[in-house]
């Protein structure tokens, strides 16, 4: 056996062909192994440039029968002071969806991708969430200003519900410049009666225009600074997506309860939880447990006289109802087509379209009587709107 140090030449070992040194590249090779270093920078790049889309994802889940953190301190998610109340067992779940991305700082390709093959996120194009030229603090702003505002739609669907009177006044939020009440109504003016009736509520109002009709004048009465005046406005028909006859003016609702409903919640924007707020009053403001103790969430916009509508992120809340180990989803009727097919294992959903129809689905499933008749999301029942 012959030793050899690292500076004697002849340690060299000896190739195929009798040859000591490698066979150099060939020009294809070369151009091949440049060609995939090349393509693999430009993936590394592409992975780490910002997308113009944003992720939804399950967000946070809340009891409306329990607590949530305000200012440091658990606190009931739902109180009501100056009336009977009622112990509530159970869960009645209200779901978020959260937002990975913004329009300052957006996913990378390689989040989008990645959230492409998860079937509870979705991508979505950036400007489906925030409206041109919007910052993240407006949409949080704006979402803040729309629980409010389901928040006292929620009390108010509760206490009528149970047959509790609730005073309604309506005032002009906003006045179309190009409507046909520019210059004849100004914000602040609230709405006394349309032709002598006095509406109660918003959909009243809408009602007593769509029976004057299109084209045809209407006096309405309105109260401003302490003064009440009519004013003569002629209704033109609505846009495609909404052709019922309208005035050019957003509405705000401002409630007058009898007693006083609290609703605790930080950091959570937009209207979705109105349906999920409204039953957690009903419970409890009535004797007993409406859930009788099962896991129950659920989903939906609500109205002052109970009708539950459509909201965004439907497929990613059942997802997070299932992480949070709720048995039982309610979700809005004109959100079957987003429903179908794509409901996680281990939840069952059922399809409501009012309050009335959440309360008698909730009391079914926590007795075990009548839920095989429940209402279910089918494919082409309904569309998201």
């Amino acid at each position: 056996m012959t030793l050899f140090t690292p500076d004697d030449p002849s340690a060299e070992p000896e190739r195929a062909g009798g040859s000591g040194r490698p066979r150099p590249l060939s020009r294809p090779q070369r151009a091949g192994w440049a060609a995939l270093v090349v393509s693999l920078v430009l993936l590394l790049v592409l992975a780490l440039l910002p997308a113009p889309y944003v992720i939804q994802q399950p967000g946070p889940v809340f009891n409306t029968l329990g607590t949530s953190e305000h200012d440091g301190e658990d606190r009931p998610l739902i109180s009501i002071e100056g009336t009977t109340t009622y112990p509530a067992e159970g869960t009645l779940d209200m779901l978020t969806v959260s937002v990975l991305g913004t329009p300052d700082q957006r996913p990378s390709w390689f989040q989008i991708v990645q959230a492409w093959f998860d079937p509870s996120r979705a991508v979505i194009p950036i400007d489906e969430v925030f409206a041109p030229d919007q910052t993240a603090d407006q949409r949080e702003e704006e979402n803040q200003t729309l629980m409010v505002d389901s928040q006292q739609d929620a009390i108010a669907a509760a206490l009528q519900h149970l047959d509790i009177d609730v005073e309604a006044s309506l005032s002009v939020g906003y006045v179309d410049p190009e409507g046909p009440s520019s210059g004849l109504l100004a914000e602040g003016d609230t709405i006394v009666g349309v032709d002598g009736t006095h509406p109660s509520d918003l959909a009243g109002l809408r009602s007593l225009i769509a029976d004057a009709g299109a084209g045809t004048a209407i006096t309405i009465t309105v109260e401003r600074d302490g003064t009440e005046r009519d004013v003569e406005v002629t209704p033109v028909e609505g846009p495609d997506e909404a052709p019922a006859p309208a005035i050019g003016i957003g509405v705000t609702t401002s409630y007058e309860f009898p007693f006083t409903v609290d609703i605790q919640l930080d950091d959570v924007g937009g209207p979705s939880a109105g349906m999920m707020f409204a039953l957690g009053i009903v419970d409890t403001l009535t004797p007993g447990e409406l859930t009788g103790g099962k896991d129950i969430a659920g989903t939906g916009t609500i109205t002052a006289d109970g009708e539950v509508g459509v909201i965004g992120g439907i497929r990613q809340k059942m997802f997070g109802a299932r992480d949070a180990g709720a048995d039982y989803f309610l979700a809005p009727e004109g959100n079957c087509d987003e429903v179908v097919g794509h409901i996680p294992d281990g939840i069952e959903v059922f399809a409501v379209s009012s309050l009335d129809g959440a309360e008698s689905a909730v009391e079914a499933i926590a007795s075990g009587d009548g839920v095989v008749e429940l209402p279910r999301c089918e494919a082409g029942a309904a569309t998201a709107g």
